[in-house]
């Protein structure tokens, strides 16, 4: 079969052949039809993901149909599109991952292929509303977004919530499930095409960070509010605490800007905030995940679709961050 494969940990991406997989026990080969690019992977590309391996096919998010199932497995899942919870072994505990847990796309084996292996436990059919490039862009973004927002944030409908770096995947359908929730949604961009974006999915604001006084700006006309959901961290990341009322909480769930950050901790611990990290989801969430999805009918924002064959440069493209939503690979 043909995949996109890590190659070298170098970061050296390649179009090229690969083994198809076997249902071993307890497993399903399915027949992908559409795959989803993360800031993941860019980063695997770019040397900067702990303990790279290779040769590994990147990729976390897949749709497609069951074409095998191994012996003893549920045969009711042959023939069916499914989309893929897209992480291993979480472990027991709700309240975070194991020692075991991994993200499918290195060191195991992903999406960017036109065949996957994976455990049983991990499909869930397609929600009927979806698109196959819909579905594909819906696990983990919206999977990490569920959690921060609702498990580790606990927003409530009454309230308000800062998403910052509208645009990105994450971002993006937390956006649409937090304004399905009935919370008030403002966000954040460096671009005010992105921003005019989310206004039109549902955001009652947005503010453009890189403006003079945007943090006084922003108080002014906002007030405060009671939850930041934030996936960029870096230098800037302290300028988000005097936006938060006391006893108000901020909620990371990446540091694309960069994992350093500094803050005046006067905020913190004067106002009582809480800060909370996030990280993917368990499988229950991933459940709750995709039926909140169907009550609401919520779509993915897709930026564009690409063939599988053009992936390496879909992926080095992320360098410029110029998508909003999701992009995705066509494969079958």
């Amino acid at each position: 079969m043909k995949a996109l494969v890590l190659t070298s940990t170098d970061g050296t991406l390649e179009f090229t052949s690969a083994e198809e997989p076997a249902a071993g026990p307890g497993m399903a080969v399915i027949a992908l039809q559409a795959a989803a690019v993360n800031r993941r992977d860019f980063w695997i590309t770019q040397g900067g993901y702990p303990n790279i391996q290779a040769p590994c096919i990147l990729g976390s998010d897949g749709v497609g149909i069951v074409e095998t199932v191994s012996e003893g497995g549920d045969p009711s899942w042959l023939g069916k599109e499914v989309v893929i919870y897209p992480s291993l072994d979480w472990g027991e505990s709700q309240e975070a991952q194991g020692e075991d847990f991994r993200i499918l796309g290195m060191p195991d084996h992903g999406t960017f292929a036109e065949k996957i292996s994976v455990p049983l436990q991990q499909l869930a059919e397609k929600p009927a509303h979806l698109t196959i490039h819909e579905a594909a862009a819906l696990p983990l973004a919206a999977l990490t977004a569920y959690r921060a927002l609702f498990l580790q944030g606990q927003l409530q409908p009454h309230e308000s919530i800062l998403i910052t770096g509208i645009g990105g995947g994450v971002a993006t359908i937390a956006l649409k499930m937090a304004h399905a929730s009935g919370a008030r949604v403002v966000v954040s961009s460096s671009s005010d095409e992105k921003l005019a974006r989310a206004i039109s999915l549902g955001a009652s604001a947005g503010v453009n960070y890189t403006g003079e006084n945007w943090a006084e700006r922003f108080l002014s006309e906002h007030g405060r509010l009671d939850l930041i959901l934030d996936g960029a961290a870096g230098r800037d990341f302290g300028a988000l605490l005097p936006l938060i009322r006391p006893g108000g909480r901020v909620v990371s769930y990446g540091g694309t800007a960069g994992p350093s950050v500094t803050f005046p901790i006067r905020y913190h611990f004067w106002n009582q905030l809480q800060l909370i990290g996030s990280t993917m989801g368990s499988p229950s969430d991933f459940a709750d995940m995709i039926s909140f999805v169907e009550k609401h009918e919520l779509r993915p924002e897709i930026d564009s679709v690409t063939p599988l064959e053009e992936g390496v440069d879909l992926i080095s493209s992320m360098a410029r961050s110029p998508q909003f939503g999701k992009l995705v690979l066509q494969i079958s």
